[in-house]
């Protein structure tokens, strides 16, 4: 699932090389911690939140179909900017 996440991401942003995905899970649930560059957050949340929330149902639909949870987060300044679970 990261290499989705960073593959969707990195078409989207000004500076893909800017781009991390830390991922921290355990047996059913995986968190994905995004790491972009400051003037790319609002490319990846869209407006009104739209960009995230696709992501984020991509990301549901991927992880119904393997039995986990998925939580997409994105990181700004080394804290959480926005979070919302996938199921």
């Amino acid at each position: 699932m990261k290499e989705f996440v960073e593959y969707i991401i990195k078409n989207l942003v000004d500076y893909p090389d800017k781009v991390k995905i830390n991922e921290v899970g355990g047996t059913h649930t995986l968190i994905l911690e995004l790491t972009v560059e400051k003037s790319d957050i609002g490319k990846v949340i869209g407006k009104k939140g739209r960009t995230i929330g696709a992501i984020r149902e991509l990301l549901r639909s991927i992880a119904t179909r393997n039995n986990i949870r998925v939580n997409l987060e994105i990181l700004e300044d080394g804290q959480r900017k926005t979070t919302e679970t996938a199921e």
